[in-house]
């Protein structure tokens, strides 16, 4: 009894630079018109049996626009930045540089006073970990790219401070299949021709 679960990135809706921890804005006009073109290699993956999305607007908005029809999961929400939500890194930094420094260096600290981030990827985890195991079960989920850098690392079961390392960029996919603690990181590309 395998998954197959692949992640969609939802569209931005901002420049990377203005980027905010636990960002609600809907797409802008950028995102939708990133998702039209990405929606030809995209859209096939509403062929899933089970369609599923972060609770933000734009997760939301990016899974309706290629046709998913998604479920809200709130166990895919992003990370809970307390009182830094809102905050542009940048933003975070001029006001408590300590508190940046110690949260980028610690993966168990939560000095915002909201979740660390080995909480966030545990609980991202235990997402994946309850999905329906039927045999061949194919799952989408429209997630923040936070999200999905989080289900990756779990996957892999790699360091919580692999997290930093991971660039997700909007509309990338990835797949893992698997079950039970048990997930592979599956690249498909275009094959080449000679």
């Amino acid at each position: 009894m395998h998954l197959r679960v692949t992640f969609v990135a939802a569209a931005r809706s901002s420049s990377l630079l203005a980027e905010r921890f636990e960002d609600d804005r809907p797409l802008d006009q950028a995102g939708w018109d990133e998702v039209q073109r990405a929606a030809p290699e995209l859209v096939p993956l509403a062929a899933a049996e089970l369609r599923y999305c972060s609770p933000t607007p734009r997760s939301r908005a990016t899974g309706d626009a290629l046709g998913y029809a998604p479920l809200a999961q709130p166990a895919l929400r992003d990370c809970d930045m307390g009182r830094w939500r809102g905050f542009t890194l940048g933003e975070a930094m001029a006001r408590e540089p300590s508190a940046v420094d110690a949260w980028l260096a610690d993966p168990r600290s939560a000095p915002h006073g909201g979740e660390s981030l080995t909480s966030f990827i545990s609980r991202v985890g235990g997402w994946l970990e309850t999905r329906p195991a039927d045999d061949g079960s194919r799952i989408v989920a429209v997630a923040e790219p936070s999200v999905v850098r989080a289900a990756l690392v779990y996957a892999l079961k790699a360091q919580p401070s692999t997290y930093w390392n991971i660039d997700v960029r909007p509309l990338s996919t990835i797949t893992l299949t698997g079950v039970n603690g048990r997930w592979n990181l599956r690249l498909e590309g275009v094959p080449q021709h000679a």
